[in-house]
């Protein structure tokens, strides 16, 4: 089969991998019709490399018709038309029943102290082949993949499903951690794809909404959705002054902090950009070791995130970070008496919850706003430049195979 491989940093191409197959029980193997290159797809092409191998299939946003399944597999048929999540989870297990599939003690990544694998997304979650391809295998199958309509038979087209893999329970979670009170207000810092459906699932609770993003395209299509955007790069007040000035003078009661590792902004994220630059050049074996024990992370979100909440506020972590030595404002952290939450997303807890609002006809989340690019298999390495130079206008690309 065709398949988008990892070839090294800022480097990926499609070529020939060996077709899945059924290795487990449990097992199923899907024909992919759409998958989405994520945010944190560009963590592996740039600051992870260091725990990628060559030739690796990339890709963690799937869905597709099912192929085959495992003879344990009973919830699944050929033919089935299912939505997979990113992190594979068996169901069962002490953390899966406490709805913490996200850390399932089944398929934990022990040997880097990491919590459930993840479909295409390194070494640290297990090297398992990802879903930017034709076919997909997918462990866990009696359990993970979520059933949807077929097409043209009671089912809704792609683009209303393809985001229940990663980015609509990811911004759902986060702001569920966000905490905000009923009619309280809700900063969103980074409006790509995670920030956009984080954005407009706070307008949907009832809270306002305040958008913080450098790029006019992504801050327009916010405002689409009755989000009051913000523009990093406006000089005439730094964003925290903006979001107090905003609050009363308090600060929003939740900030979201969708940007993670890579933001932008002052000069602390210069200097991390320049470590995160020396470690891309060391080997493989030693920049792991770094990354595991120094702080190579751009804090730029996080810290003003802090510095603009309210006192007693929550703040929700939903960018993903790396670092181990990341310093953090504690002496602020501790007397501002905040909140954190954080974390991989639980996909499956929380379906239930969102396959209504994706299938509702009046499409409340706007999950058919927000893919700007569509390209084939082939065309994807070209695809993850452009969105990783956000140029033409890219926010979220769909790919089909």
């Amino acid at each position: 089969m065709r398949a988008l491989t990892w070839q090294g940093k800022r480097s990926v191409s499609v070529q020939d991998v060996p077709d899945p197959r059924i290795v487990d029980p449990t097992d199923a193997v899907v024909r992919i019709t759409s998958t989405a290159i994520c945010g944190s797809d560009l963590h592996l092409y740039e600051v992870l490399g260091p725990y990628m191998s060559k030739g690796d299939v990339l890709g963690h946003e799937p869905m597709g018709v099912v192929e085959a399944v495992g003879p344990a597999v009973a919830n699944l048929q050929v033919g089935d038309r299912v939505v997979i999540p990113f992190n594979i989870s068996c169901g069962h297990c002490f953390m899966c029943t406490r709805g913490l599939q996200s850390q399932c003690e089944t398929t934990q990544v022990h040997e880097q102290g990491s919590g459930a694998a993840l479909f295409g997304f390194s070494s640290l979650y297990g090297s398992v082949p990802g879903g930017q391809a034709e076919y997909l295998r997918v462990p866990h199958a009696d359990y993970g993949p979520v059933k949807v309509g077929r097409e043209g038979d009671g089912g809704l087209p792609d683009d209303r499903y393809l985001f229940l893999s990663d980015i609509v329970p990811t911004a759902w979670q986060g702001v569920q951690y966000a905490d905000v009170p009923d009619g309280g207000t809700l900063a969103v810092l980074g409006l790509g794809p995670v920030g956009q459906f984080a954005a407009r699932i706070g307008r949907h609770l009832g809270y306002e909404v305040i958008g913080v993003d450098p790029v006019a395209e992504r801050r327009q299509m916010a405002q689409r959705h009755g989000v009051t955007a913000i523009d990093l790069t406006d000089g005439d007040a730094d964003v925290v002054t903006q979001l107090r000035e905003r609050t009363d003078g308090r600060g929003p009661d939740a900030v979201l902090d969708a940007v993670g590792m890579e933001a932008h902004g002052g000069a602390e994220g210069a200097v991390a950009k320049a470590a995160q630059t020396a470690v891309g050049l060391l080997p493989d074996a030693l920049a792991q070791k770094v990354t595991e024990t120094a702080g190579v992370d751009r804090l730029w979100a996080v810290r003003s995130a802090v510095e603009a909440v309210r006192r007693g506020g929550t703040v929700s972590l939903s960018g993903v970070y790396g670092g181990e030595a990341d310093p953090l404002p504690m002496k602020t952290m501790f007397d501002k008496q905040l909140q954190f939450r954080m974390g991989q997303c639980n996909v499956r807890r929380w379906i239930d919850d969102l396959l209504p609002l994706v299938e509702d006809p009046a499409d409340p989340l706007g999950v058919e706003d927000l893919t700007t690019h569509r390209v084939s298999l082939e065309d994807a390495p070209d695809a993850y430049e452009m969105f990783q130079e956000k140029r033409d206008g890219c926010i979220k690309v769909v790919i089909t195979p």
